[in-house]
């Protein structure tokens, strides 16, 4: 079967979030999960998506999951959209895809620009008080921390100002213990005229990514933060991550919005 390394939330290789996309094209159920896990941890990406089509005339077109190399998550954007780049692009899909996963059925629709946006559940932010033991981990004072709720398993911090979040250095062991996946750290963009509106990193320990590179599933929450900040429903999101991404954003109640792009940068048989 054809297994694909998509660059996604980037409109060129080598940037953005790469993610494995396997498509199950005549399966009716997904493989053994001791065998998904082990294509995971063999691509060795932050996470590699699966998917299979379903009968016509359900609620969902594919059945789609997700793995990092160390387990299985609930949610993710980048590999949702990388794989409903692959669909669009090979022809295998056409218009929106409704995709049945943990988190509910998504929706990922495939523009006439090449980009794809993706129909998520906004994140219930609550503030929260700051967690002993955070400052410390993450190298930097909080201003504000807010719980993303059981969905994530995230605590957003927002820091002083760009700067700061760019230079983080973050004791990755010791934020581990803070939250059920990671950490989102957070400031809004020194200069708007770039292009972007906020910047981001996100640090995930707790499932084997020390820094993601670029994280669909995290704007969710950053999202309303920002929107709420800032007065706009749409904005644009920098995760300023070593290779970094933009995500650009569009507040809709309990749905948000998450558009970018996507490049496919490695295509083969998977002989396993």
């Amino acid at each position: 079967m054809r297994i694909r390394i998509v660059d996604a939330f980037t409109d060129r290789p080598f940037a953005g979030n790469p993610a494995g996309v396997l498509l199950l094209d005549g399966a009716e159920s997904f493989p053994d999960d001791a065998w998904l896990q082990n294509v995971a941890l063999e691509v060795n990406h932050a996470e590699t998506a699966f998917a299979h089509p379903l009968p016509e005339g359900g609620g969902a077109d594919w059945a789609l999951r997700w793995f990092t190399p160390a387990t299985e998550v609930a949610l993710c954007g980048h590999a949702t959209l990388a794989t409903a780049h692959v669909l669009a692009t090979t022809g295998a899909a056409r218009g929106p895809v409704r995709f049945a996963t943990r988190s509910g059925v998504l929706v990922a629709t495939a523009l006439d620009d090449g980009s794809v946006t993706l129909d998520f559940p906004t994140a219930p932010l609550t503030a929260v008080g700051i967690p002993p033991g955070v400052a410390k981990a993450l190298g930097a004072e909080p201003l504000t921390t807010h719980d993303t709720g059981p969905g994530l398993g995230d605590l957003l911090v927002e820091l002083a100002d760009e700067e700061t979040v760019l230079g983080l250095a973050p004791d990755l062991a010791s934020l581990g213990r803070h939250s059920e996946r990671g950490i989102i750290a957070t400031a809004r963009a020194e200069d708007p005229a770039r292009g972007y509106d906020f910047v981001s990193r996100c640090f995930f320990p707790n499932v084997g990514i020390d820094e993601d590179p670029v994280t669909g599933s995290a704007h969710t929450a950053l999202a309303p933060f920002w929107s709420g900040r800032l007065g706009r429903t749409g904005l644009t999101g920098l995760q300023a991550s070593p290779r970094s991404g933009r995500v650009r954003t569009e507040l809709r109640g309990d749905r948000t919005l998450l558009t970018g792009r996507a490049v496919t940068v490695i295509e083969g048989d998977l002989l396993a």
